[in-house]
């Protein structure tokens, strides 16, 4: 496997301890590898402090790189029903930083409810639910790939509120992968 050249961190970066899901301050000048770019975020390796980072678009400049533009939902009505294939648009979205299939391929959403705000008019948007697992149960970066997923929901039009839980039952296998994700991981 060839290695991407080293990129000397611009600045001091926040990034998220892969697979501890720990905070961590990446501190100027230091070596990184660009392991992955996908979804928006990257995940970086740095030799020099010890293992995988996950950064923020939002911090991309660190990096020397542009923050990539977030893939556009179909337009939708500001106050019109939530588009549920819009839902699952923006879960696709959604990365392991130590995978490159995204959490829909990777069979990791197990189920998406969308429904009326209760008691609201039509006008008032809707609540999306969805549960969702990891590929092994013991894994911290769980809380950041879910507000990944919620906030990627939130971003929608017409969505008043989104639920993104994690659950364990029935445990994840390669078996719930779709075709597409089989593919990409060459099994």
């Amino acid at each position: 496997m060839t290695r991407t050249p080293a990129i000397l961190l611009g600045r001091d970066c926040a990034a998220v301890r892969v697979p501890s899901g720990e905070g961590a301050m990446l501190p100027s000048g230091i070596p990184v590898y660009l392991v992955q770019s996908l979804g928006g975020s990257f995940t970086v390796q740095a030799p020099t402090v010890g293992g995988l980072f996950r950064i923020a678009a939002a911090d991309a400049d660190a990096l020397g790189l542009e923050a990539p533009l977030p893939e556009a939902p179909k337009p939708a009505a500001k106050a019109g029903p939530v588009d549920e294939a819009d839902v699952w648009r923006a879960l696709r979205q959604c990365y392991d930083p130590e995978i490159p299939v995204n959490v829909v391929d990777l069979g990791l959403v197990y189920d998406l409810t969308v429904t009326p705000v209760p008691g609201g008019s039509p006008g008032d948007g809707a609540n999306v639910a969805v549960k969702m697992t990891l590929t092994a149960p013991g894994c911290g970066m769980g809380p950041t790939i879910a507000a990944d997923a919620r906030a990627r929901i939130l971003a929608l039009p017409g969505v008043a509120s989104a639920d993104v839980a994690l659950v364990w039952d029935p445990p994840w296998s390669a078996e719930m992968m779709s075709p597409e994700g089989r593919r990409i991981l060459g099994v």
